[in-house]
């Protein structure tokens, strides 16, 4: 009787060197969204040569809780105040007049229990671990608008154009070298009169 072939073997010697081709050709053609982050400029680690101390009134707290309600200096409030009210503290010019802090160019109402002058007002933001992104996003957006309007209206003062639209020119490559010479030293300026103290505080994870 005659013997029955058995089945073709297969080679697979090749299997890996196959497998290992089309994983470098998936890397290289799949695109990997990325999420976009916030743009912040975070200064250099450098102890201060004395301990300072900040007043509390020079301190303005922003809360985020876990449903998205803010908490602005112990007090329910709005998303939609939320800008005015950064701006009043900003701009609110307590130290007394004749004092060294005493803001010559502050418009607010100059609360003595509220912050002494912008150098010294400081804004802290704390949230949740369960805040969402976009409400965090969101306040971000409302606390930079308070600095950039503020800004905005002492550039108008000094140099009758708007703040945003001189740092987007002098952060422009495409901008000439003469005129950018010129921009840095009027945003510097006008970043000095509102400097942007936005401190984030540790997050809470109740």
């Amino acid at each position: 009787m005659p013997r029955r072939k058995g089945a073709p073997e297969v080679n697979a010697g090749s299997m890996a060197d196959i497998a290992f081709l089309l994983l470098i050709f998936f890397l290289v053609t799949t695109t990997i969204e990325t999420d976009a982050g916030l743009d912040r400029m975070l200064p250099p680690i450098e102890p201060p040569d004395t301990d300072v101390v900040i007043k509390q009134k020079n301190i303005f707290t922003v809360n985020i809780n876990k449903n998205g309600q803010l908490l602005v200096e112990e007090q329910l409030m709005s998303l939609e105040d939320l800008k005015e009210a950064a701006m009043d503290f900003l701009d609110n010019g307590g130290a007394p007049s004749g004092s060294p802090e005493y803001c010559n160019y502050c418009k607010g109402s100059r609360d003595a229990s509220s912050s002494d002058n912008p150098q010294k007002a400081i804004i802290s933001l704390k949230n949740d671990r369960e805040t969402k992104y976009s409400t965090y996003i969101t306040v971000q957006n409302e606390l930079v608008g308070a600095y950039n309007e503020l800004r905005n209206r002492e550039a108008q003062r000094l140099y009758k154009r708007d703040f945003t639209e001189m740092e987007a020119e002098y952060l422009n490559p495409e901008t000439p070298s003469s005129v950018r010479d010129d921009l840095k030293d009027k945003v510097k300026a006008i970043q000095e009169l509102f400097p942007q103290k936005l401190s984030e505080a540790e997050t809470s994870s109740n």
